[in-house]
């Protein structure tokens, strides 16, 4: 493997644009590997060189076809350094405030889904249970800014109930699970005005989803107190 650092001077950011519709919304993407593009044996020295970027978009990594701006062959794109990407069909578009060049529109060369995780990681509530939520509601529910900043008070209120009810071994299994569903049956309800039908019926599944983890991570965590 070709390890690169490459350079590429960019504000993280979401570019305006006049037909930018919800769909095409960015989403944090993190590089996971560099590698330059092998090209056939039929290519000359004169040809641009290209690299192959790997980028991991919430369960999928991406892996896109970069070309330097012309005249350069560097960029910069370390591995666990994070931009702003637009997924589309055949494209990942980088947002680079500023700049309209071919550069931004990165070619999907292949796409790996990687195996489904957990929508929260229990093992790290409660002290990381709301920015845990947070993230997961905003991918799951496609939430638009003005939505994030209404549901985020319901969320941190949220998170400071259950995280008070959800490890504690002094009150029993099923009354801890029967507390945190009336916390988050609240929680939903406060939420609902501000979701579309189609974003609460996804918030239910998640809820079930989420139930059936908790419900197994607690019988865990008390099997392992008795041993």
């Amino acid at each position: 493997m070709l390890r690169l650092s490459l350079f590429l001077l960019l504000c993280i950011g979401i570019v305006p644009a006049p037909c930018q519709t919800s769909a095409s919304k960015y989403q944090p993407g993190t590089i996971l590997q560099v590698e330059r593009h092998h090209v056939g044996a039929s290519n000359t020295d004169t040809e641009p060189t290209q690299y192959d970027v790997s980028v991991r978009i919430d369960e999928t990594v991406y892996v896109v076809l970069y070309t330097p701006s012309y005249g350069s062959n560097t960029v910069e794109f370390s591995e666990g350094l994070e931009f702003l990407f637009s997924v589309g069909k055949e494209t990942l578009t980088l947002a680079t405030p500023g700049k309209s060049d071919g550069n931004t529109n990165l070619p999907i060369l292949r796409t790996t889904k990687l195996p489904a995780q957990p929508a929260i990681d229990w093992s790290k509530a409660p002290s990381q249970y709301y920015s845990m939520k947070m993230k997961n509601l905003s991918t799951e529910l496609n939430l638009s800014d003005e939505q994030q900043a209404k549901i985020k008070p319901i969320a941190e209120q949220e998170s400071a109930e259950a995280g008070g009810v959800i490890f504690t071994q002094v009150v029993p299994r099923k009354e801890r699970l029967s507390q945190w569903e009336k916390i988050v049956r609240l929680s939903d309800q406060k939420m609902k005005p501000v979701l579309s039908q189609a974003q609460w019926q996804k918030l239910q599944e998640l809820r079930k989803d989420q139930k059936r983890e908790l419900k197994d991570l607690i019988a865990k965590k008390d099997s392992e107190g008795r041993k």
